[in-house]
């Protein structure tokens, strides 16, 4: 074989995985696989933090399935990867981060940025390493890529020493490609015994979690609920998972992200079947109302993430898709009947009778009439992730989303700033797609840097932010403690001027503080993102101290508004 620059050997072996975006920042360290990226078909787009290079490959591969990459150089580089790393492992997205490092001779001396990485990163990643031979490197590259996708997917981080990078190797690509990724398949006599429970109850749920978007189950899960006539509801993660918009849809449950109807009927059930869901305390609230008398099986791909929670009557380790797979077959043998009638129309009953309002004419705008005229303008393509806050809470209470993948969210982690770096990385996955962020007037302002990226190398989409002046989440929170301090971000008249960032930027935007000029302004967004290849920014300017409905247990969810 041929002996060829190392870091030349790491770009084939991008290419061959199905890379032809990563998102970073040169530095000495990393420079060798810069040299080596040039004139290559991976495409490289200069980041303003390492953080933005993290969330940017977090939503390209939350979009394409595929594994993104994200590359630093050494010390600050990677300390700055490590709340990327953390929430694509909270959120099992598969990335890489590929950081530089010093000369691997000098890392007992303190060298300039030369920073224990590998043991900074392994709390959050599935897999950790440093390169120490050159011969190692390809191999270690795509035994990433296999670690990333394989079982519950998930982060990688590589650290490359300096001195390392610039070896030579023998190396044929021809020759080489990806390692395959297995996955598992249920035990037969536990998805008949999962059939028997189904079967047995009264009123049954299917919960579709994360677990069915990332195996591209989405579709397995609604033929199997018509073929049995079983609702199905969501988690945050698995929006999206099956369209809103059909009979069987039984809303989202939570004591946050969820509907008050939607609560009703799971309050109602009296089995659940669980699909690649964590059971997060956001989704649960307290246990003992969450389990109640229903019985439980859990369905996960993972199978430390059996009973972590709590133990379930019965749990079966399998991908979803594989799960249903076997699923679907066994009701075929048996001839199973449709579900009970009676217990679709209480479903659909409840969604009539217990609402929440959204169609608020006031002034300050109410958060709810965002949503319902985000409702109505975008279409079930359109691309939409929203952060961590009241506007996460809402946007789980009020959006629509009809297909997996379209509606994205940093669900457990919840890192501020989340949005702006994630909406790159889907229109750079997606480039003919329409692209909105969702983002609060904090969380806007972590990562707001990151707009240069957009408007440096055309990514238009846009950006919907609803501005209360607040940290509407924690002064929420704070009414817990009977207090309301250093929350508040308001000053001079309205706090800073978010449209004039953007035109800092190169890019536009528009405050809008009357509810009736929403629709308006999201055609003018449009328009504008299309006629700049730039982001656009449409302020709506809500209630200032307006709460969103929660509580600690699914029977207790406080609403703040009078609902029908």
């Amino acid at each position: 074989m041929a002996r060829i620059p190392v870091m030349r050997a790491v770009v084939d072996v991008l290419e061959s995985e199905g890379v032809d975006t990563v998102f970073g920042c040169p530095g000495a360290a990393i420079l060798p696989l810069y040299q080596a990226l040039q004139g290559s078909g991976v495409e490289h787009l200069i980041v303003r933090h390492e953080e933005g290079a993290t969330h940017m490959a977090d939503g390209w591969a939350r979009t394409t399935g595929n594994v993104g990459v994200a590359i630093g150089t050494s010390g600050p580089a990677g300390t700055n990867m490590i709340t990327g790393l953390y929430t694509a492992h909270a959120d099992s997205i598969p990335i890489i981060c590929v950081t530089g490092q010093a000369d691997s001779r000098k890392l007992h001396t303190e060298a300039f940025q030369a920073v224990d990485i590998v043991e900074i990163a392994k709390p959050v990643t599935k897999w950790a390493v440093q390169v120490k031979e050159a011969a190692q490197m390809p191999w270690v590259f795509r035994e990433a890529f296999r670690v990333a996708r394989s079982g519950r997917p998930g982060p990688v981080l590589i650290d490359l020493p300096i001195d390392v990078q610039k070896q030579d190797i023998e190396w044929d690509a021809s020759i080489d490609g990806p390692l395959p990724v297995s996955a598992p398949v249920p035990a037969p006599a536990r998805v008949e015994r999962a059939l028997d429970l189904l079967l047995a109850a009264e009123r049954p749920l299917i919960l579709a979690g994360g677990g069915v978007v990332l195996g591209e189950a989405g579709e397995r899960v609604l033929a199997v609920a018509e073929r049995l006539g079983v609702p199905v509801q969501v988690t945050l993660m698995g929006k999206g998972s099956v369209p809103e918009d059909h009979e069987l849809f039984a809303g989202m449950a939570g004591i946050q992200t969820s509907q008050r109807w939607a609560n009703a009927a799971f309050l109602e059930s009296d089995f659940v079947l669980a699909l690649g869901a964590r059971f997060g305390d956001r989704h649960t609230g307290q246990l003992d109302v969450y389990r109640g008398d229903r019985k439980f099986v859990h369905v996960d791909i993972e199978p430390t993430q059996l009973g972590k929670v709590f133990g379930p009557d019965l749990g079966i380790v399998s991908d979803a898709g594989a799960f249903l797979d076997a699923f679907a077959a066994a009701i075929d043998r048996r001839g199973a009947p449709a579900g009970n009638r009676a217990w679709i129309e209480r479903v659909n009953d409840l969604k009539r009778l217990l609402p929440r309002r959204e169609d608020f004419d006031d002034t300050p705008v109410k958060a709810p009439r965002v949503f319902k005229e985000i409702n109505e303008f975008y279409g079930e393509q359109t691309y939409f992730v929203t952060a961590i806050g009241l506007y996460q809470i809402w946007s789980g209470q009020f959006q629509r989303a009809h297909l997996p993948r379209h509606y994205q969210v940093c669900g457990q982690a919840g890192p501020l700033g989340w949005e702006i770096p994630a909406a790159i990385g889907v229109k750079k996955a997606s480039p003919d797609a329409e692209v909105v962020a969702v983002v609060g007037d904090y969380s806007f302002q972590f990562l707001v840097e990151e707009l240069a990226v957009a408007a440096q190398y055309d990514v238009p989409f846009v950006l919907v932010m609803l501005n209360n002046t607040y940290l509407g989440l924690i002064r929420q929170a704070e009414r817990g403690y009977e207090m309301n301090t250093e929350v508040d971000i308001h000053y001079d008249t309205v706090g800073t001027d978010n449209v004039k960032i953007m035109e800092a930027y190169g890019c536009s935007g528009r405050r809008v503080t009357e509810a009736a000029d929403i629709a308006e302004s999201l055609a003018w967004a449009r328009k504008e993102a299309g006629r700049t290849s730039r982001p656009v920014l449409v302020e709506v300017m809500i209630e200032r101290e307006g709460n969103a409905a929660m509580g600690t247990a699914l029977d207790n969810v406080l609403e703040f508004e009078p609902v029908p």
